[in-house]
């Protein structure tokens, strides 16, 4: 198989996978687990080209007309 490279598309916000050292120091300054986090599909399209697994964090980069640039991260699950 292939290895697609990620999409780009102006309806499709930024994505980026964050590295473990990210992960653990967001968990650690929300006082979250992985489990509090909003998820995401292995299999969404928007993750076409990333080499993601279950457990892993996406950050997910919007820009918006009144609050500028947010930032959303979501929690890889299976599907």
């Amino acid at each position: 198989m292939q290895k697609q490279e990620p999409i780009e598309h102006a309806l499709i916000p930024k994505h980026k996978k964050i590295s473990d050292k990210d992960k653990k120091d967001l968990l650690e300054r929300y006082n979250i687990t992985l489990n509090d986090l909003p998820t995401i599909f292995k299999s969404d399209p928007a993750l076409i080209g990333f080499d993601v697994e279950v457990g892993d964090i996406i950050k997910i980069e919007r820009q918006s007309p009144t609050a500028g640039k947010t930032h959303f991260y979501r929690g890889i699950v299976n599907g």
